[in-house]
């Protein structure tokens, strides 16, 4: 057994006993906010084997998923796998990262596999990249017509970010674009990486946009390595966005995300939980 398989073994024991949950006072209680794993990070072991990955990533303590856009291919019965298997590992999956098929032709059958996920959003991952403010007032549209229909399911439509949603066109920033022109139902899912790395100020962003920002992919980043860093290793304020994001954003999970570092996905997925832990504390 090698020195990390001894470790995750050890912190399986621990994650089994103290549930990686963040908690803030609110109201005089305690508000618990369950900390995730969006899925990309751990990707090519998902491919070979997703059960057994679901298994280990909850073992690990982590408390709720987020499936990414291959998930679309699902038959309603594999989805019910799924589900069964989380409820099992009593782990949740409260979003899915989807791409724009998932919000035209494709939304019913996307509606049908998050309804039986028990998901709360579906998540446009990305919008390509409009080259014009109308092209991107289009993109709202988009979003708000899928939120009508997802909202008469129960459930609400998101926008994850990347970093060309930060750059200026004509003087009009895009992100703000999409924060002005969707409904207020619609989360604004911050990719805090991305965000950062375009020069932009993620806890301002999150103070000024109260109660949308309901979930946070903590992906970290270096002017050096780029996303290649653990969680806590790069540029990102992370105290900051983290407080801003329960004060203000309305932040209802956290997901961790990570697209690659020195160490293999799963040990890179377990370093970065414990470095939330100990930086969130």
């Amino acid at each position: 057994m090698s020195t990390w398989d001894e470790r995750f073994t050890r912190r399986s024991f621990v994650a089994g006993a103290l549930p990686a949950v963040a908690a803030v006072k609110l109201a005089g209680m305690e508000k618990h906010i369950p900390v995730g794993l969006e899925l990309y990070s751990v990707r090519d072991e998902l491919k070979k084997d997703l059960p057994g990955t679901l298994e280990a990533v909850a073992k690990m303590g982590y408390e709720c998923v987020e499936f990414f856009s291959p998930y679309f291919d699902w038959k309603p019965e594999d989805a019910q796998q799924v589900k069964k298997q989380l409820d099992h590992l009593k782990i949740r999956c409260f979003s899915t990262h989807n791409g724009m098929e998932s919000f035209g032709k494709g939304l019913d059958h996307a509606i049908e596999l998050n309804k039986i996920l028990d998901t709360k959003y579906i998540v446009m991952a990305s919008a390509g990249k409009p080259d014009s403010i109308d092209g991107w007032k289009k993109v709202a549209d988009t979003l708000n017509r899928a939120n009508a229909r997802m909202s008469s399911q129960g459930l609400h439509a998101g926008y994850h970010n990347h970093d060309v949603e930060w750059r200026s066109i004509g003087g009009e920033m895009p992100m703000q674009v999409l924060a002005d022109n969707t409904d207020k139902s619609i989360m604004l899912q911050l990719d805090v990486g991305t965000c950062v790395e375009a020069g932009s100020d993620p806890v301002a962003w999150i103070e000024n946009h109260p109660g949308r920002i309901r979930s946070l992919h903590l992906k970290d980043w270096s002017p050096d390595k780029g996303y290649r860093v653990l969680f806590g290793q790069g540029a990102v304020p992370w105290t900051k966005v983290l407080a801003a994001a329960e004060s203000k954003g309305g932040v209802e999970y956290y997901l961790i995300e990570q697209e690659g570092s020195e160490f293999p996905e799963m040990e890179t997925a377990d370093r970065c939980l414990v470095a939330f832990k100990g930086i969130h504390s």
